[in-house]
């Protein structure tokens, strides 16, 4: 790209933040405009969980950078100002001051979307009493945090097993409050083999949290506020209800431009985060990525993969050829006392695509079993029979699933074969680990010379 261009990025959290400071290093004449609609811009909405539960005892421990910083270098950063509509034809957006109630057009060379993905709220009767939350920006942080000081309820009810609502399940606990878990699936962390995830029920569970699967949302129901939540099997008393579904990606002002749609109904983008038309990039929650398992797209919102796409989008928006390799659906979640990681494909899922596959799933030691502290961990791997590659594994420990995860992500990477992963020289020390490691005795389990 020439000195002296544009690159407008839409979207100030975790993708676009990423984009923006990026091309300003890589090509430092390029002018960079980055457009936030809202008043927050790069924080960690990941950490709120903590912020609520009082681990994270301030809220500006989760702002990485704040706009000033970015204008420091060179960054000119407008929060509270929406982009209303794209001319990709005229390259230019349409802009609107929030606070300083007018609209603008500006002009631009390259154009980076990352406008992230939004909660999923059902349609039900209720949805907008007072009472009834979701958890997704630093604001709706704030608003569950201000409420639970002000007006402290006493019984929750959380609609949503996923990540998000085990992690608050966790944080309401620790505040002391009644928890019940509702949600539609027959087991939590629909992302896990049902085996794994009876254990993490079992947590759950042990920790005081009523869980009840198999029953969907109907309605919230009150005078004035949230009073009660009604399932397809019940009703639970309730001052607080926490919507945690899942998440769908901000794609209407995208769709609305002529953005080719893809995986999840993100945006389809290519390894150079590319979309179909010409200088618009796409990163983060709203765009979808290639899953390294199956060669497939897919819709993974993760902040993880939002930091690596922006870091991509933002290089090649100032000239460069960078790509993304794309994902394996990593992931970890802490369920109170548990570590809880998966990589790669499930066997539900891996049967469902019509593969022959073969499990092992063992229960080792996380360390030396005389080494105090020692617990257990709990591995599954899932193999395909034919070729005898490794196609993913789930972990489940007090220490040490969430490191080890990370060894069977990048042999996912490479495309190891289960006998691979008996060849790696897996470190020890009676610390952190046992002189056969619990990753090396599951890889035995299903290898050749066992």
């Amino acid at each position: 790209m020439a000195p002296g261009r544009r690159l407008v990025v839409i979207g100030a959290v975790a993708a676009g933040t990423t984009a923006a400071a990026k091309a300003k290093r890589t090509n430092p004449e390029l002018e960079v405009v980055l457009l936030e609609k809202d008043a927050d811009i790069s924080y960690g909405a990941c950490g709120l969980p903590y912020l609520i539960s009082g681990v994270i005892p301030r809220v500006e421990a989760l702002i990485a950078r704040r706009p000033a910083e970015f204008r420091e270098r060179g960054v000119d950063v407008r929060t509270r100002h929406e982009v209303l509509s794209i001319d990709t034809a005229a390259q230019k957006v349409h802009v609107a001051d929030l606070d300083g109630a007018r609209d603008y057009v500006l002009p631009y060379d390259s154009l980076v979307v990352a406008t992230g993905a939004v909660p999923i709220i059902p349609s039900v009767l209720g949805r907008d009493l007072p009472g009834v939350h979701s958890l997704r920006t630093l604001a709706d942080g704030l608003a569950l945090q201000r409420v639970l000081r002000e007006k402290p309820p006493r019984n929750i009810v959380i609609v949503g097993g996923g990540s998000i609502g085990l992690e608050m399940a966790e944080a309401f606990r620790a505040l002391n409050l009644n928890v019940t878990i509702v949600e539609m699936a027959p087991q939590l962390l629909t992302f896990l083999d049902e085996e794994m995830s009876q254990r993490v029920r079992a947590e759950v569970e042990r920790h005081g949290v009523q869980v009840r699967l198999n029953d969907g949302l109907v309605r919230f129901e009150g005078a004035g506020r949230l009073e009660k939540v009604v399932t397809q099997h019940s009703e639970i008393s309730a001052d607080l209800a926490l919507v945690a579904i899942g998440v769908r990606p901000n794609v209407l002002l995208a769709e609305r431009t002529g953005i080719k749609l893809g995986a999840g109904k993100a945006i389809s983008v290519d390894s150079q985060m590319r979309t179909n038309l010409e200088g618009v990039f796409a990163a983060g929650d709203c765009a979808d990525a290639l899953h390294q398992v199956t060669g497939e797209k897919v819709y993974i919102p993760l902040g993880s993969t939002a930091n690596k796409q922006g870091r991509v989008a933002g290089s090649n928006a100032a000239g460069m050829g960078c790509t993304f390799e794309g994902v394996a659906g990593t992931a970890v979640v802490k369920v109170f006392d548990l570590e809880v990681a998966r990589t790669g494909l499930t066997a539900r899922e891996a049967r469902l695509k019509g593969m022959d596959v073969e499990v092992s799933s063992i229960t080792a030691g996380d360390r030396a079993g005389y080494y105090p502290g020692a617990s257990e961990l709990h591995i599954q791997l899932v193999m395909e029979r034919s070729s005898r590659r490794l196609l993913g594994a789930q972990l489940i420990g007090a220490n040490g699933a969430a490191k080890r995860v990370d060894v069977l992500a990048a042999a996912l990477y490479t495309k190891m074969t289960v006998d691979g992963l008996i060849g790696i020289d897996y470190s020890y020390a009676p610390p952190y680990a046992a002189v056969l490691d619990a990753t090396l005795v599951a890889a035995n389990v299903l290898g050749r010379c066992r």
